[in-house]
């Protein structure tokens, strides 16, 4: 890794990218601490502390930008929202599938729809999250000119970090969006390290138990990495053909299915299922049923109750099927493979092939699920049986990185390969 970035930077356009790169996140990080004014912060700090509320989760992504509300509060959030929402209507909606097989100009016109659909999802989630703290008694001033002003800041400040993260996709290192994301959480961990020192000071937790939590991490790294690179390959053999006067001989190539590729997207729906009804509760604090939601041993809404991580682990499951299903889309591969002259070995061409391929992609989607669930509720069970308390020890932030990462080098080594520059492979 590190002789990768060392080779990296000795080539001349990939060290202008490298650096318009951490331009770009200075800028960002800059922002992030821009305040919105007249709003009370106090009590967002509280919710922000909740290691298993939405809120915090949004927090995290956000880089701390969503506990100081800042103008970049909302993050790149609503663009996240609208890429999966796009891509689960390009199943659903004839006219988006036909885009999505029409190659580049498709793509460019779905990237299109999604960012202006991402512009009215800001807008939607800017004003929630100003009924949020004008219901908390957080605004100084209510009035519809600081409404206004709130709802457009944020909403503008959304839209210029989806494209600043195109900038960094186009004209610098990585995926831009999933680069901003990868900082945010970075820049969590100063925080994270101050509130282990200040539990340890308080003789909450001793060193032994520190020592404890930061092999457990170091551990629970090494095992998402383990996963990351892990995949199921389904092997695909090719047919000889003839074109003109030239023979081609077979070729047998392989599918890759990554065990936990699904992971990340699979939490994030669990999570937002599980809390989306106790942070709509915060609209209605006195209503009897958001009482009951947030306060209740039996409300499966409620993170201290024990049927709560057994949901939230099922949906995790759930949704990494579905959304693996819909990604992958068997009937369609299935297709490819045999217009490609391809078929797998010892499997027949068509429905056999279809259910075959369904049938790897179960098994994969249940063991990435299991490890993608046992990452979700990790967090719930430190901060209900442990000492450690306040701090978001998240296995999804450790999921985000990682994937992040290898993608970030993969594309390093593969603008190395293009350059013939082959030194990180001794």
């Amino acid at each position: 890794m590190l002789s990768t970035l060392k080779n990296a930077w000795k080539v001349p356009d990939l060290r202008k990218r490298i650096l318009y790169t951490l331009f770009l996140v200075a800028i960002y990080r800059l922002g992030s601490h821009i305040l919105v004014p007249g709003v009370d912060t106090s009590n967002l700090n509280q919710q922000a502390s909740d290691t298993n509320s939405l809120i915090s989760f949004y927090n995290l992504i956000s880089g701390g930008a969503f506990r100081q509300f800042s103008i970049f509060a909302l993050g790149v959030l609503p663009y996240i929202n609208a890429s999966i929402i796009m891509q689960l209507l390009t199943v659903a909606i004839p006219y988006l599938e036909q885009l999505s097989k029409e190659g580049e100009d498709g793509r460019k016109k779905i990237q299109k729809y999604t960012r202006n659909f991402s512009v009215v999802l800001a807008a939607i989630q800017a004003w929630g999250t100003y009924v949020l703290i004008v219901n908390q008694g957080q605004m100084a001033t209510d009035n519809w000119f600081n409404t206004f002003v709130i709802i457009l800041v944020l909403t503008a400040a959304s839209t210029f970090l989806m494209w600043l993260g195109d900038m960094i996709t186009v004209k610098g290192i990585g995926n831009g969006v999933s680069i901003l994301i990868f900082i945010n959480i970075i820049s969590g961990i100063p925080t994270g390290a101050i509130k282990l020192i200040s539990l340890q000071q308080a003789d909450t937790v001793d060193i032994v138990q520190i020592i404890g939590f930061i092999a457990a991490l170091a551990v629970l790294l090494f095992i998402v990495i383990f996963m990351s690179l892990s995949e199921r390959r389904i092997t695909v053999q090719y047919a000889g053909k003839t074109v003109g006067n030239k023979t081609y001989k077979g070729q047998s190539s392989h599918i890759p299915f990554n065990l936990i590729s699904t992971g990340v997207i699979a939490i994030i729906f669990a999570m937002s299922v599980m809390q989306f009804p106790v942070t709509i509760g915060q609209f209605f604090k006195d209503a009897k049923w958001s009482q009951w939601i947030s306060t209740s041993p039996y409300s499966i809404f409620n993170d201290k109750s024990w049927l709560y991580p057994i949901i939230y682990a099922l949906l995790v499951i759930f949704f990494c099927w579905f959304y693996g299903e819909v990604t992958f889309k068997p009937e369609e591969m299935a297709e490819n493979i045999y217009k490609s002259s391809g078929f797998i070995p010892g499997i027949r061409p068509g429905k056999s092939t279809v259910e075959y391929i369904e049938k790897v992609l179960l098994k994969v989607s249940v063991i990435g699920g299991l490890f993608s669930a046992i990452l979700a509720i990790a967090p719930i069970i430190v901060a209900t049986r442990t000492n450690f308390t306040n701090i978001y020890f998240g296995g999804t932030s450790i999921l985000i990185l990682v994937s992040t990462a290898m993608d970030t080098f993969r594309q390093l080594e593969s603008q190395l390969i293009m350059r013939h520059y082959h030194g990180f492979l001794k």
